[in-house]
């Protein structure tokens, strides 16, 4: 979603700077073109050359060298949005003042681009009162706070004040950059794979790993929306997403099903596993007991009972991941379960589906095709939500 955005990337001098490179790293990662600013302080902690050569520009760091007579005005006009990561204490009283004492703060008040600042500091230093009148202040004139996070910090100290991750800073640039189509949606996204036990040490699986759901988690959060995630795998979530667990298809059914009708839209991402053990024991079994007497039974697929309950403001997203004939059985899905949406993928070809971070989809609705060549899982994902918020408007 950052794609072909100019990002002016403030680093100031802190111990934290040196998380600016993965910072710069992701966004460049993600199509952003990235300009960097140091401070003289960060100088201190990180060299100039690193930072140039991960960013699309040489870093900047001079009111009075170079080229340009107004590099201040210059950068913050052609900023989409300015990033200061880390941003200590004297720079947010700096700028939460109007002072313009370097080249940082004079882009910053340059510039009418939205502002993201993740403030890094020692505890005593984050609490202090006039750091919290500050961080306000930036606040209510619209400024986006990536709070710290607790942890180790300088020294050997643990507390509150370590920079906040660098997907909860990506998340949030996005929020920044982007409208809030979502927002007014309440949102439920299952991901992963479910797990049947054979016994305590075996289980039946499949190979989701959970990247698509995950993307469409990020995504309708970074729009604005209300998001809650059903998972049964153990990966970090986006910032601001209600995380709920699951195990097996039942356990993914009592979850969806005791908050499904609280949500507007309901995408069912997660691979569900069509066979589950008749009965599991309750200790090891035996090699000869599995070779020879492994039951199976199938599954509930409840998302037939979503689509059949569905309410009037809801709209029902599901997936169906084939190797033949997939607009055929992804169609048949879609009227058999009452869906709205169905997002069909050859699993079979090259970099799609499972485990890749990449897929191609066919996105089909009724009387309506779309297809998205291959591409991220979070562009995926986007162009998931695009086709949801048009179906909405034509209900």
């Amino acid at each position: 979603m950052i794609s072909g955005k100019t990002v002016v990337l403030g680093v100031s001098g802190g111990i934290a700077a040196y998380k600016a490179v993965d910072i710069c790293r992701r966004l460049i990662e993600n199509g952003a073109h990235v300009v960097p600013i140091m401070t003289s302080g960060a100088k201190r902690f990180i060299g100039e050359v690193t930072l140039s050569a991960l960013a699309s520009e040489p870093v900047k760091s001079s009111l009075w060298e170079g080229d340009d007579p107004i590099p201040h005005t210059t950068l913050g006009q052609q900023a989409d949005l300015i990033l200061v990561a880390p941003a200590t204490a004297r720079l947010l009283g700096t700028y939460a003042a109007g002072i313009s004492n370097d080249l940082l703060t004079a882009t910053l008040l340059a510039s009418r681009a939205p502002v993201v600042v993740c403030p890094a500091m020692h505890t005593e230093m984050w609490e202090h009162p006039a750091v919290q009148d500050n961080i306000r202040t930036l606040q209510n004139r619209g400024v986006f706070v990536v709070a710290p996070e607790d942890g180790k910090l300088a020294g050997g100290d643990i507390g509150k004040g370590r920079l906040a991750s660098t997907q909860s800073i990506v998340s949030t640039v996005e929020r920044a950059l982007f409208p809030n189509d979502l927002e007014e949606l309440k949102i439920l996204i299952t991901a992963g794979g479910t797990r049947e036990p054979i016994d305590p040490v075996r289980f039946i699986t499949n190979r989701s790993s959970g990247k698509q759901g995950y993307a469409l988690a990020e995504a309708a959060v970074a729009r604005g929306a209300t998001v809650t995630l059903v998972t049964t795998v153990d990966r970090p979530a986006p910032t601001g997403v209600e995380v709920l667990y699951a195990e097996t298809a039942n356990d993914l059914r009592s979850v969806v099903m005791s908050c499904a009708e609280n949500h507007d839209v309901i995408i069912m991402a997660a691979a569900v596993a069509d066979f589950k053990p008749s009965s599991t024991a309750n200790r090891k079994l035996k090699k000869s007991a599995l070779s020879t007497n492994l039951e199976l039974e199938p599954t509930h697929d409840f998302l037939v009972d979503l689509g059949a309950g569905k309410l009037p403001h809801q709209t029902i997203v599901g997936f169906a991941a084939e190797t033949e004939e997939l607009e055929k059985n992804a169609i048949g899905k879609l009227k058999g379960k009452n869906l709205d949406l169905i997002v069909a993928n050859d699993v079979s070809a090259p970099n799609t589906g499972f485990a890749h971070d990449t897929n191609e989809v066919l996105l089909l609705s009724d009387g309506d095709k779309r297809e998205v060549p291959l591409s991220t899982k979070r562009v995926i994902a986007d162009s998931i939500f695009d086709v949801v918020l048009d179906l909405r408007k034509n209900k």
